[in-house]
Parts: structure tokens; sequence; C-alpha cells
């Protein structure tokens, strides 16, 4: 009896491919769309279409086309409350979080696998660039993708054994030339579809805007104070900067400056040079470890705190089970509270946690 796998669909091209791959491999595979929010709770009017319901039908036209069922699962109050929330109570706290990660902890893998489970299904699986290995000892390990443009390792440090145990990544040894083409061989309606790249729950990537009109997050205006102490002039409010910018700070001084924190006790954004950015350590906390067990010792790793970041060298230093000191062998730029390390031993992703 084939194993029974259900992957979810955001109505994009990758995820289609997923589930053409796993068809063909084989397993009895159906689709499952996840509604994460309603149009009010993103600031748009109900006038207005949303995105999400095309990606509905996009996703549904794509298991019509394979003649596979399509669920879809409305998990818009668990991801108000873990994501959208968390969102904003992180830039309160003068922080810049990633919420893509906090979903896939939260709503893509624990909710949906939680589903899925209880619909009978073997697996969950996704479109994710990345790559998915058992070791010796039945410890299940994520591997970077074969596309390094599109790997997306990065985002997926948060997932523990149980829901790695029970997912499945079929486009990790693919390119995406590879994915679109063979969505083009197989007639799939999305398979020219542009890939997504902001926040799924702010449409016009404004994020002050949406803390403000739609969350009701106010911080007040305060100083912009230089490294020395001097005060250089006001700022709009901390949730309208993020560490290391530069522009749109309405700030003249005599040589580009920066922001270099942000502090929501006193309400002042610090500024100063370039060369100010660099630092060689941080704690990180919210661990989760794949690759390894919690450490009690030193490990030599590579590190990286922004998506896009090249992996350095670093050794990560233990305080407790869910703290850790990393220290970078050379200094790193614009390491941002709120942001992610993710910890790699060569291909494999060894952990990570939250930037504190």
């Amino acid at each position: 009896m084939a194993e029974r796998v259900l992957v979810g669909m955001s109505g994009g091209v990758d995820s289609s491919v997923c589930a053409l791959l796993l068809q063909q491999q084989g397993y009895e595979t159906d689709g499952a769309t996840l509604r994460l929010f309603n149009n009010e709770d993103i600031g748009v009017s109900n006038t207005r279409t949303c995105c999400s319901l095309e990606d509905v039908m996009d996703a549904r036209t794509v298991c019509y086309k394979l003649g596979i069922r399509h669920y879809v699962f409305n998990f818009g109050e668990q991801f108000k409350e873990q994501v959208i929330n968390r969102f904003a109570k992180s830039y309160e706290m003068g922080e810049t979080p990633n919420p893509c990660i906090e979903c896939n902890k939260y709503i893509k893998f624990a909710k949906m696998l939680e589903r899925a489970k209880l619909l009978d299904y073997d697996y969950i699986a996704t479109g994710h660039y990345v790559q998915r290995e058992v070791d010796s000892n039945g410890r299940v390990l994520i591997k970077k993708a074969v596309d390094g443009r599109k790997d997306q390792t990065y985002v997926l440090y948060v997932l523990t054994q149980d829901m790695l145990r029970h997912t499945l990544f079929p486009l990790g040894a693919m390119t995406k030339e590879q994915s679109r083409a063979l969505a083009e061989e197989h007639n799939l309606v999305n398979a020219r579809k542009p890939d997504s790249q902001d926040i799924c729950f702010i449409k016009d990537g404004d994020y002050a805007v949406f803390l403000e009109n739609t969350m009701g997050v106010h911080t007040p205006q305060g100083d912009f104070v230089y490294k020395d102490g001097t005060v250089l002039g006001r700022h709009k409010g901390i949730i309208h900067y993020t560490i290391g910018q530069r522009k749109g700070l309405g700030i003249s001084y005599r040589h580009p400056i920066f922001v270099l924190d942000k502090n929501p006790d006193n309400n002042v954004v610090t500024l100063g040079e370039n060369s100010d950015l660099f630092t060689n350590t941080l704690t990180a906390t919210d661990l989760n470890w794949i690759a390894i067990d919690a450490p009690k010792s030193d490990v030599k790793v590579t590190a990286k705190t922004r998506y896009s970041q090249k992996e350095a060298p670093a050794t990560i230093h233990p305080v407790d089970n869910d703290k850790v000191v990393v220290e970078f062998d050379q200094p790193q730029r614009a390491i941002t509270k709120g942001q992610a390390v993710v910890f790699y031993d060569g291909e494999y992703v060894v952990g990570g946690g939250t930037i504190r």
C-alpha cells in the first residue's frame, strides 16, 4: 500500500511541482492550502480581492489537473497569535523579527503535520529547496539544496526531529529552472507564476504602516543620538528603523551614518559609522538543534545571521540549555536582535537560535 503524503500547496510553482514529483514517485498524494489570514487581519479592504484567494484557486487547479484531492485548512487564528502578534511585539521591543521562521515553526509544519496525522497521512511535504537525509543513528538531517541560489535551510532550522521524520522535500536536488521546466512540460497553470518575495501579510512592504495602522503599535518620536552622546535630531519611532540602515534617517552629517542600536527603554536610536556595525560576538536563545544534541562544550561551526549572507567560521560557547554565545573568527556586520543565527557543518544544518 502506497504511503500517503499531504503537500502544502501555496499556489506557487514550487509546491505544485512538489506534488507532481511525489505522485510520480508512487506516493498517494493530496494537496492542502493554508488560509493564514483574513483581509481585515492585514488591513486590506474586503472590497479588494486578496491575492491569497487567487493562490487557493491556483493550488486547486493544479490538484484537479493531477487528479488529487485538495483541502483548505483555516489556521487564521493561530497565525495571528503565533506570527502576526509575535511580529508586532518583537518590533516594539526594538528587534527586527523574521516572521517566516515563526510561521514555519508554529504553522506550516506544526499545525499542518498535526492535521495530516489526524487524516492518517504518513508525511507532509513542501516545496522548500532543501535536502533531507537520515544518518546511521536515525537522526534526520537537513542539507543545503543543490541550487545554492535557492537554498532555504536558513528558515528551517526550527524544525524538530518529529517534524523532520514526517516531512519530505523533493525539490532539494533540483534547480529552480528544472522545476519551472517540469511545470511547463505538464502544463501546470502556475508554471510561469513569479515567486513571492515580501512577507505575506504585509501587502505593500511597509512594516511601520502595518504595525501602526493595523496592529495599533505606536512608538513615540525620540532622539537620534550619535555614539558619543551628541543628540543629532528626532526619529519617527523605533519601529521605522533597523540595524545597519543608512537611508531615510533625515539626518545631515559630515560623513555617512548608520543605525547602530534601537533602545525601546529610553526611546533612543543610536547612530555611528559603518565600522561601528562590526562585532564578532552575539548571544542567542530559543535554540533548536538538528544535527547534534544541545552541546555541553564549545563547537566549531560556520554561521550566518541573515538569510542572504554567506556563513563565516565561528565557535558556539554554551551558556545553558537555551542560551549560547557565538564568537565569529572575523567581525560580522549589522548583527540584529530578533533575526536568526543558523549554524552549519559543511552542507548540513547544525541548529540555530534567535539573536538577543
